[in-house]
């Protein structure tokens, strides 16, 4: 049975789910987005147990779920997402309504296979920052190239950075990203060369009251949305095949800095990772590279 949102759910699940939905909103004080997002995992859960009690769920439906969800093509990170929510849901169950086990407890999901990200060669980075144009947007566009590319920045993070966040006399920017962390992280020469060609033109064009570093035409902040519409615009411009879009220029900076350091922690550091283990699937990049490493350091790789 398919997890449809149009089905109806029975009387008790419903009743159910809205408490549950009041709980997040009224004391866990959770915003209105992430009800939703709560409200949508557990409602597939009750669509596919269908006409089965709460109560009579066991370790093997969930189990039964989780595959019919995975066969829709549902990655390990959603599935998990599901079970996260779920177990949440069978614990205020637990607390409000009697329910005497947990169902979800110890299920993990099926991990989904790690993909190497997708990185620009030294090359094709060098040639997107190129853009050839001087009006007041190109101008924006090559500082935020030339930012992404230099220091690794989310694209959250860069469309947050505020005016005061950026020292260029220091060569850094502060930056807020996941978990509301603020880092401070280096900015290269030509990406401060390049903001710099940008503040005068910022100056005209933003709103007074505007903190942000980059603006659009209107004056206010660039949305996400806008910068992913540049970026794509100049790689098509600019002849590059790749997708770009501004996650490449953050994977390209990081595989760039790590073959060049090999200095993970540093990487890391720089990422905003809260974990090494996020930053270790740069080191499976490029084998090419990593070889000709080898080739040239060890006594014994070499064909005499």
């Amino acid at each position: 049975m398919a997890a449809s949102d149009k089905t109806t759910l029975n009387p008790e699940a419903q009743q159910r789910l809205d408490a549950y939905l009041t709980h997040l909103a009224g004391e866990r004080r959770l915003s209105p987005h992430t009800v939703d997002n709560y409200g949508r995992d557990v409602g597939y859960l009750l669509r596919l147990a269908g006409d089965t009690s709460l109560g009579d769920l066991r370790s093997h439906h969930i189990r039964r779920f989780v595959a019919q969800l995975h066969s829709q093509d549902r990655h390990g990170k959603s599935l998990a997402r599901y079970l996260s929510a779920w177990r949440g849901f069978f614990d205020f169950l637990a607390r409000d309504f009697g329910l005497t086990q947990n169902p979800c407890a110890g299920i993990r999901p099926p991990k989904t296979p790690k993909t190497l990200p997708h990185a620009l060669s030294p090359d094709e980075a060098g040639r997107l920052m190129d853009l050839g144009d001087d009006d007041a947007l190109a101008i924006r566009d090559k500082a935020i190239l030339e930012l992404l590319y230099s220091s690794g920045l989310r694209l959250s993070e860069l469309v947050g950075l505020p005016l005061a966040g950026l020292d260029l006399a220091d060569g850094s920017v502060r930056v807020t990203g996941k978990g509301n962390k603020t880092r401070i992280v280096p900015v290269g020469r030509f990406a401060a060369d390049a903001i710099r060609a940008w503040l005068p033109q910022r100056q005209q064009m933003a709103k007074a009251e505007e903190d942000a570093l980059f603006v659009g035409r209107t004056g206010n902040r660039l949305s996400p949305r806008a910068v992913q519409q540049r970026l794509k615009h100049w790689a098509l411009k600019l002849g590059l095949a790749a997708n770009v879009h501004p996650h490449v220029l953050r994977h390209s900076f990081a595989t760039h800095v790590l073959q060049s350091s090999g200095d993970l922690r540093a990487v890391q550091e720089m990422l905003g990772h809260a974990s090494i283990s996020t930053t270790q699937v740069y080191t499976h990049l490029d084998f090419q590279h990593l070889a000709k490493v080898y080739d040239a350091a060890h006594p014994r790789a070499k064909k005499r």
